[in-house]
């Protein structure tokens, strides 16, 4: 993508920036002027050294186990506590609450200034159907097609249902395809992002709309187009009274994924069998070894021209997210970019964490759009989270992008996809303050 001068970016956005700058200053300012010429260094490292001590403890928490994490994580809590009580104890009480207000303002000017605008993807006419066919997982988000009564709604407006049955038992591929074969002329699914991307590339394929109907876990995919995630039967109103919009489809060495693929240490965690059991203490458990690099193939990834040797973790989304959002669990505001997002994050000592956390240096991360990313190990195969799903895919990993690939028919009354929440991006806001602005596709 271009650079974008920053003579482009509203005057308003520049001014809410620097307003958020001023507001820290006066932050700063009114504890060290009550303190005095003597205080003010003393005061200045309790702060500082509050800062640092509490981002380490939260990175030790993350890379030790036992007895030591929660010491890190005591450390980590006590640390501001005592920075508020030490500034406390030198009587500096309304200096103290002044400061938060301060602190407050600056917060929602900086995002006011890092708020984008937001421009809604076209719609296009939905053409009459004769013979839609929908794949339903009754079990997929602890069994929302049976608790909407999903099925029978479906079949009321004319659909052809297949039911899941068992894990294992049916070829949802195979069972998609051959409805095309009877003369099915839209395909749809009442199930989790995994199935979602399966079926919808077989609906790309043949040109079909595909409808998305939101009865899964998290459906990240069906919060992306807008639609109702607690009432999946409001998708089932597009069969009535809908409208098409064209997205991508990300692809990943030929296979089809709607959300994003990742590699590294989400990877290793998702393939672990204990994994959707016990998904905290799975994570808790293998992050240490995985952060320090003791377990896992060493990772090469070519993003475009860009060569990132030994990342930690890898995340390829078909469409970027958020420029705040580094595990794909925020939200993507347009499917249809003809792009693919894509986050490469490497944190091997406790400095190099303290910056990503403050999201105050680049060192560490590379953030960019591109048309093609590859993966590569020193290993024939590695592990790959594709849509939630745990897969062992051979290397090297291709993943690409084909723009508006996917026709998907969406209720014309719908919630739709409300502007992101700017994260405090300090990097992004230096820039709109004082004029300097980043490539889109290298966003810090």
């Amino acid at each position: 993508m271009s650079v974008v001068p920053f003579e482009e970016v509203p005057q308003t956005r520049r001014w809410w920036a620097r307003a958020a700058y001023l507001a820290i200053l006066c932050a700063v300012a009114v504890p060290l002027a009550a303190a005095g010429i003597a205080g003010i260094v003393a005061l200045l490292l309790t702060a500082a050294g509050g800062v640092v001590v509490m981002v380490a403890g939260i990175y030790w928490a993350l890379i030790s186990r036992g007895l030591l994490r929660w010491c890190a994580l005591a450390l980590a809590v006590l640390a501001p506590l005592v920075v508020l009580f030490l500034f406390l104890q030198r009587g500096l009480l309304w200096e103290v609450l002044i400061t938060v207000g301060l602190v407050f303002v600056a917060l929602v000017c900086a995002r006011a200034a890092l708020r984008e605008s937001r421009d809604a993807p076209p719609e296009y006419p939905a053409p009459a159907w004769r013979h839609p066919f929908l794949v339903m997982n009754p079990r997929s988000g602890g069994g929302k097609v049976v608790k909407f009564g999903l099925q029978q709604k479906a079949e009321e407006l004319g659909a052809e249902v297949a039911l899941l049955e068992g894990p294992g038992t049916v070829d949802v591929d195979a069972l998609a395809r051959q409805a095309v074969e009877r003369g099915a002329d839209l395909l749809g699914v009442a199930g989790g992002d995994g199935t979602q991307a399966l079926v919808a590339g077989i609906a790309a394929e043949h040109n079909l709309p595909f409808l998305v109907i939101s009865a899964g876990t998290r459906n990240h995919f069906a919060l992306d187009l807008g639609l109702d995630r607690e009432d999946p039967t409001g998708c089932l109103d597009a069969l009535r009274d809908g409208v098409e919009v064209h997205v991508d489809l990300g692809k990943i060495n030929g296979r089809t994924f709607v959300n994003n693929s990742s590699f590294g240490v989400y990877a290793e965690v998702v393939q672990s069998p204990e994994y959707r059991d016990d998904k905290t203490g799975t994570v808790l458990q293998m992050l240490p070894d995985l952060i320090k690099g003791a377990k896992g193939a060493r990772l090469h990834a070519k993003i475009d021209g860009t060569t990132v040797d030994g990342p930690q973790a890898v995340l390829v989304s078909n469409g970027p997210y958020g420029s705040h959002d580094l595990a794909g669990l925020g939200r993507r505001t347009r499917l249809d970019r003809g792009v693919l997002g894509a986050v490469a994050l490497s944190a091997a000592t406790t400095r190099e964490a303290v910056g990503l956390l403050r999201r105050a240096t680049k060192r560490g991360l590379i953030q960019r759009t591109a048309s093609e990313v590859v993966v590569d190990a020193d290993v024939p195969e590695i592990p790959v989270g594709v849509d939630g799903e745990a897969l062992l895919i051979p290397t090297p990993v291709r993943c690409t992008v084909e723009p508006g690939a996917l026709r998907v028919l969406v209720p014309r009354k719908r919630p739709g996809v409300p502007p992101a929440q700017p994260a405090l991006d300090l990097i992004r806001l230096r820039e709109l303050a004082w004029g300097r602005r980043a490539t889109a596709g290298a966003t810090a």
